[in-house]
Parts: C-alpha cells; structure tokens; sequence
C-alpha cells in the first residue's frame, strides 16, 4: 500500500480490527520512510449492476450518491450517519443479490424513498420533492396527503 503522504511504495500493517458490521477490515499502516500512520479499509469487491439514466446513458452503481442524497434528505433529522449508511448497505445489498446486470435509476429512487418513508418522513418528503421534481404544490400537497392517510395520521 502506497503511502499517501511521502508516496513510499511499501507500508507495513500496525493493527488490523473488523469493521463495526463485520463486512470490512480497518487496517493501522505504518510508512518506514516517513514514519506516519494512516488507516485503510479492506471490503470484498462486490459486483453490481450498472444503473440505467433516464436518457438511456448507463453507468456504474454509485454508493457515495445514494449516501450522498439521503443525507441531503436527512439534514437536521433525527437520522444517524450510521441508520444512512445501514439503509444502502440494506439497498446494495438487495440490487447485488436481484442478480440483474443492468437496473433502471427510477428502480433505485423509489427504493430510497421506500426506506426513507420508514425511517424519517420528513426526509421521505424532502427526498421524493426533489426525486420527482414535483411541478407545483398541488402534485406537492397530493403527495403529502397520500403520506398522511398512510401514517394514520390524517
């Protein structure tokens, strides 16, 4: 492993641990040459299946975007990086093992908003304005009177 200060091509391994889930390794490293230390994270490479844009484009399963949406959904929420980060393991988990080499982006949409409607409705409404980019406060207002009825509380 290359250093990413000196850029030294060989460290050594100070301490290794299982990660909190048990799906990764976390690694201390140690450079001889410049004597600083630095953390790795080992997991298996998994195979997923590329996302299919709505304008046909298709393109790599992206994790860090569907991590990145939820947060931006669960800003200023009671949701933990850890529940975020426990949902798309959840998501990836589940597009890994439906063993399709290619998935619609809507597919992977409504799944975060399914997860997300469990989670945080807030965030739910958040996510789903901006995924379905809503034309006006009546399609708005629709969907939070379906949200409503569904949680009991309307």
């Amino acid at each position: 492993m290359k250093c990413p200060f000196c850029h030294h091509e060989d460290t050594r391994v100070v301490d290794s641990r299982l990660g909190k889930d048990g799906n990764n390794v976390r690694r201390r490293r140690e450079c001889p040459l410049c004597e600083r230390r630095f953390t790795t994270y080992e997991r298996v490479e998994e195979i997923l299946p590329y996302v299919i844009k709505k304008d046909g484009r298709r393109e790599p399963f992206d994790r860090a975007k569907i991590v990145s949406g939820m947060q931006r959904a669960c800003e200023k929420r009671p949701v933990s990086m850890e529940q975020i980060e426990a949902l798309v393991d959840q998501l990836e988990r589940r597009f890994q093992e439906c063993g399709d080499k290619e998935i619609p982006a809507s597919l992977i949409g409504e799944a975060v908003m399914d997860a997300l409607h469990d989670t945080d409705e807030v965030a739910y409404v958040r996510f789903a304005s901006v995924y379905r980019q809503f034309k006006d406060i009546n399609e708005f207002m629709t969907e939070l009177t379906d949200l409503l009825k569904n949680s009991g509380t309307g």
